[in-house]
């Protein structure tokens, strides 16, 4: 962040010194020590709730990629549902009239053969 390499920190103090004294110098200092490690539990805070809400975007957009793709899924079952029901029912009305077709045969008088003049029925009986 800012660029100050040892020799400008040893200015720095040796000025602190001259300006402030011997006496009031660590007091200042620790003060100063202090409102740093403030400042910079501050700028960590406000960085982890910025990637707090950073994390909370990304899973609010994965869930809207799952609630789209639960929708689509949803979507395509209840087409295929529809496809098979019409399928099953037109199976069924199929068979409902093979059905039908089966009951008039049944309630039709059996037909009976006439028998033909050229073929003989002989009949050896039972002994």
């Amino acid at each position: 962040m800012f660029d100050i390499s040892f020799s400008e920190l040893f200015l720095i103090g040796i000025v602190a010194l001259v300006v402030i004294g011997p006496e009031r110098l660590p007091r200042v200092a620790r003060a100063f020590g202090l409102m740093v490690g403030r400042a910079q539990r501050y700028v960590n805070d406000i960085k982890v709730e910025l990637q707090r809400e950073a994390n909370l975007e990304e899973i609010k957009k994965m869930q809207e990629e799952a609630r789209e793709s639960a929708m689509k899924l949803e979507a395509a079952l209840k087409t295929k549902a529809f496809e098979y029901e019409k399928k099953f029912r037109e199976a069924e009305d199929t068979l409902h009239v093979e059905i039908e077709h089966v009951k008039e045969s049944s309630d039709q008088p059996p037909v009976q053969e006439e028998a033909d003049p050229r073929q003989l029925k002989i009949d050896f009986g039972e002994k």
